[in-house]
């Protein structure tokens, strides 16, 4: 499996809880891989093209809960392997047109809408929501040692409006306009694991981490020590286990309810996968034991719930 499909796979399976980040992924994943269609009698329809099958689920699922039926079909590139493709077909029910307006897709005269407005990603959680429904409709994934993240869009606007969504989150994106398409895209992995997680590919920012120090292992010839490396292995594995306790605490829908301390521990180690929580409690401005408490108090939680 390749970087870009284990990115896919990842952020297609992050619970979505509220109905405004839903539909500001919907309107990415239109956005990003859809096509409408015009046909007879002035009926219109949707086709989104998808690389992978959780992909196509996720809209699917997605849809179904605004009450918009779709359907699931595939085939076969002609070319890159003759790699299966996943099309969800969206036909023009008076429900799925006023959904598409809702997301900024078409606009009241059924004409499709370069970028969504802006209530659409008015907050935080539906500009993260907008960037992972990006990725999942044309994001591409490079591994180190030329670690590169491209989002491909239609248009230079799209490109830009990416960009700047982005940017309101304290996140780079660059751009830069082809032939028949531009690209919002990250270099370096500072950029690129800024980009990823805040769109909630945690583990994906965790692996990329852990390449790197292993990389560095290697170039340095030893320059890392023993005991450096079991440390770095150990919080790693730490990070990766509160991680994980958060994303069932979230997909259960319990984090909405635990006090404001513990939510911002779960969300500064969402934000910040690959971070010691040394540094975590510094940002949080808390000693390091607290917060190493509250991390705690997650994983066991989780724990309890199974």
């Amino acid at each position: 499996m390749s970087l870009s499909d284990e990115l896919r796979e990842e952020l297609a399976h992050i619970a979505v809880r509220r109905d405004c980040d839903r539909l500001a992924e919907l309107s990415a994943l239109f956005h990003s891989a859809g096509r409408a269609h015009l046909e007879g009698k002035g009926q219109i329809s949707v086709h989104l093209d998808f690389a992978g099958a959780a992909v196509a689920r996720r809209a699917f699922t997605s849809l179904r809960a605004f009450g918009v039926a779709s359907e699931i079909r595939t085939y076969r590139q002609r070319a890159f392997g003759h790699a299966n493709r996943y099309q969800l077909h969206v036909a023009g029910s008076p429900r799925a047109l006023q959904l598409l307006n809702e997301a900024g897709v078409l606009d009241a005269g059924l004409a499709p809408i370069e970028t969504p407005p802006s209530r659409v990603i008015a907050r935080p959680c539906c500009r993260a929501a907008y960037l992972r429904g990006a990725l999942l409709g044309s994001g591409s994934l490079s591994a180190p040692p030329s670690l590169h993240l491209e989002i491909r869009t239609t248009s230079l606007e799209g490109a830009n409006f990416l960009a700047g969504i982005a940017a309101r989150e304290g996140v780079d994106l660059q751009v830069i306009e082809r032939d028949r398409h531009a690209v919002a895209y990250a270099k370096g992995a500072e950029a690129v694991t800024g980009v990823l997680a805040l769109a909630g590919a945690s583990e994906i920012v965790l692996s990329l981490a852990e390449r790197s120090v292993i990389g560095e292992a290697r170039a340095g010839a030893n320059r890392l020590a023993n005991a450096d490396q079991a440390n770095i292995a150990r919080s790693s594995q730490a990070a990766l286990a509160q991680l994980r306790a958060v994303r069932r605490l979230e997909r259960q829908g319990v984090l909405e309810r635990l006090s404001p301390a513990l939510r911002q521990a779960a969300q500064l180690r969402l934000r910040n996968p690959q971070r010691s929580v040394a540094e975590l409690a510094q940002r949080a401005g808390v000693p390091k034991p607290t917060l190493y408490g509250r991390l705690r108090r997650l994983q066991e939680l989780a724990g309890k719930r199974g």
